[in-house]
């Protein structure tokens, strides 16, 4: 079974700012389907596609399937077939041997500035960065597919 224990975090601007990065890719990803306990998404990003299912959280664990797919595949499932899409600049920082992929959001969700980091075990023990903020795992609002129909500029200033 295929498996993503995964950890989010806000990200701290001003110390994000002060950060050497490597360059970005521009992601754009839509959704064929949101469910309660599914999302199938597409990606595209400047050299490949990609399919993902994943399922329902539990904690940091879900499942979680992905294949790659021709570019131009995931470019016309984008265009035809998305229900809902977002793009972000994600970056990939390797911090204490372990990979960070942080994403600057674009669009209706301009402003937020997420970092993942995928784990062995929900019990992994890892460094943190001085540009990682508060830990919002659990917090369904950050999760991308609901990002999507309800984007950052919503509710931002609520949160």
């Amino acid at each position: 079974m295929g498996k993503e224990i995964e950890r989010k975090y806000l990200v701290n601007h001003t110390n994000w700012d002060k950060t050497d990065k490597p360059p970005g890719q521009v992601y754009r990803q839509g959704y064929l389907a949101i469910e309660s306990n599914k999302t199938i998404r597409v990606r595209q990003t400047p050299d490949k596609g990609y399919l993902t299912i994943k399922g329902i959280s539990a904690g940091a664990t879900r499942q979680e399937y992905e294949y790659e797919i021709p570019l131009d595949d995931a470019r016309e499932l984008l265009d035809n077939f998305s229900i809902s899409e977002l793009s972000k600049i994600r970056y990939i920082i390797n911090f204490d041997n372990k990979i960070w992929e942080v994403d600057e959001f674009l669009g209706q969700n301009s402003g937020l500035i997420l970092a993942e980091i995928e784990l062995k075990s929900e019990e992994e023990m890892y460094d943190i960065p001085d540009w990682q903020g508060m830990e919002v795992t659990n917090d369904q609002r950050y999760y991308n597919a609901n990002l999507t129909i309800n984007p950052y500029k919503d509710w931002k200033e609520n949160s």
